[in-house]
C-alpha cells in the first residue's frame, strides 16, 4: 500500500485498540463500588482513587504528546497498554489502600500514553481524509466507554474483584495490535524522516492562542453537558417520570449510540464541508434542543437527547483535527491536550453536579446545564484555516 493511501487496517487496528483502552478504563471506574465493599473504604478514599485515576490519565496527556512530538517513540503504544495491563492485574488482588491507588496510576498512566500517539497513528494513516480518521479512531474509545459498564454489571460485580484479572486478556488482544502498529508507525516515520517538508503555521501566534482558549471554552461546555447526560440521565428520567432504572438505561443506551454515530460523521463532514462550519453547527445548533429539554415528557425527551448526542459528538472530531491544523507539528500535543481535557472535564463536571444536585435538585441542575451550549455561539469566532500542505512521504 502507498503510503498516501487511507490505511483502513491501521485505523481499524488503532480503532480496536481504542475501544479496548477505553473500555478497561470505565470497566475500572465502573468497579469502584465493589473495592469500596470489599475494602470498607470511605467516600473520600474512594475520591482520591478518582483523583489519582484522574490526575495520570489526563494531566501526563499534553506532557507525553509534548514529548513525542519532538521524539517519535513508535512502540510507546504498545508500552501504554503493558502500563494499563499490569494495573488491571494489581487491581485484581489488590487488598490495601496503597496498591488501589498504585494500580489506579498505572492504568491512567496507560491511558496518557495511548491516546496522543495514537491520534498522531491516526493522522498518518489518513491519506488526507484527517476528519475522517480521526471518527474511526474515536469511534472505537466511544464504543469502548460504553462498554465497560456493562461488563462490570454482568462479569465483575457478580464474581468478584479477581474476574477483573480475566480482561488482562483484552489488553493483550491491544498489546498485540498495537505492536503491530508501532512497526508500521516506525516505516513511515522512517520513510518520511529525510522528505518531510516544514509547514508554517497559517495564522499568526496571537490567533493561534485566541483560536485555542475559544476551543477550551467549547470542550469545556461540550463535556459538562454531556456528564449531565451520562451520569445523571437515569436519575433524571426516574425522578421527573417515575420510570425504572432499567428503562433508564434504554434511554441512556440511544444516547450514547447517537454519540457513537455523531462522532463517525463529524470527522468527515468536516472534511467535506470544512472542521469550521462542523464545529459550529454541532455546537451551538444544540442550544434550542438542550433548552427545550428540561421541559418536555417523557417521548419528546428520548428524541431530543438523541438528536443532541448525535449532534453535540459530531464535534469533537472537527475540534481535535481543527487544532491539529491551527498548530502545525504539534500533532501529539493537541491530541494529548483535548483528550486530557475532555476526559478530566467529564470527571469534574459528574462531580460537581452530583455537588449541584444535592442541593439544588436533579431537575435544576439539568434546566441550569441547558443554558451550557449557548457557549456555543463562541465558534464564529473562530478563523477559517488555510489548508497548508501535507507532510511529503517516500513509498
Amino acid at each position: 500500500m502507498g503510503s498516501h493511501s487511507l490505511s483502513y487496517r491501521v485505523l481499524g487496528a488503532i480503532s480496536l485498540s481504542h475501544f479496548c483502552n477505553d473500555m478497561l478504563q470505565s470497566l475500572v471506574l465502573a468497579s469502584y463500588p465493589l473495592f469500596k465493599t470489599g475494602l470498607n473504604l470511605s467516600f473520600g478514599e474512594v475520591g482520591l482513587i478518582t483523583l489519582t485515576y484522574q490526575l495520570t490519565a489526563s494531566i501526563l496527556q499534553p506532557m507525553v504528546g509534548l514529548y513525542t512530538d519532538k521524539h517519535p517513540q513508535p512502540y510507546s503504544l504498545a508500552v501504554g497498554m503493558c502500563s494499563t495491563l499490569l494495573g488491571l492485574l494489581l487491581l485484581s488482588v489488590a487488598d490495601t489502600f496503597a496498591l488501589l491507588l498504585c494500580a489506579a496510576a498505572m492504568v491512567g498512566a496507560g491511558s496518557s500514553i495511548f491516546h496522543p500517539e495514537s491520534s498522531r497513528v491516526a493522522r498518518m494513516a489518513s491519506g488526507g481524509r484527517l476528519g475522517l480518521a480521526q471518527s474511526i479512531f474515536q469511534v472505537g474509545g466511544n464504543a469502548g466507554s460504553a462498554s465497560g459498564p456493562l461488563l462490570a454489571a454482568w462479569i465483575v460485580m457478580p464474581q468478584g474483584q479477581r474476574s477483573l484479572a480475566v480482561f488482562g486478556l483484552v489488553a493483550l488482544l491491544a498489546l498485540v495490535l498495537l505492536i503491530g502498529v508501532g512497526r508500521w508507525y516506525g516505516q513511515q516515520y522512517r520513510g518520511r524522516k529525510q522528505s518531510q517538508q516544514t509547514v508554517v503555521a497559517p495564522v499568526a501566534p496571537h490567533v493561534v492562542r485566541r483560536t485555542l482558549w475559544i476551543l477550551l471554552a467549547l470542550v469545556f461546555s461540550k463535556h459538562f453537558y454531556m456528564a449531565s447526560i451520562t451520569s445523571y440521565l437515569i436519575f433524571y428520567l426516574g425522578h421527573k417520570f417515575g420510570i425504572s432504572a432499567q428503562e433508564g438505561q434504554y434511554h441512556l443506551f440511544f444516547f450514547l449510540a447517537a454519540v457513537a454515530a455523531g462522532t463517525l460523521l463529524g470527522g468527515p463532514l468536516g472534511d467535506r464541508i470544512g472542521r469550521r462550519r462542523v464545529i459550529g453547527l454541532s455546537m451551538w445548533g444544540i442550544a434550542p434542543f438542550a433548552l427545550a429539554l428540561p421541559y418536555v415528557g417523557l417521548e419528546m425527551s428520548a428524541i431530543l437527547s438523541v438528536v443532541i448526542g448525535f449532534m453535540l459528538a459530531s464535534a469533537f472530531p472537527a475540534i481535535v483535527v481543527y487544532a491539529q491544523e491551527l498548530m502545525p507539528g504539534k500533532v501529539g500535543t493537541v491530541a494529548g491536550l483535548f483528550f486530557g481535557l475532555a476526559f478530566g472535564l467529564g470527571g469534574i463536571g459528574a462531580a460537581v453536579l452530583g455537588q449541584l444536585a444535592d442541593r439544588m435538585g436533579i431537575e435544576a441542575v439539568y434546566q441550569l446545564c441547558a443554558l451550557l451550549p449557548l457557549l456555543g455561539v463562541l465558534a464564529i469566532f473562530l478563523p477559517e484555516l488555510h489548508k497548508t500542505p501535507a507532510p511529503l512521504r517516500e513509498k
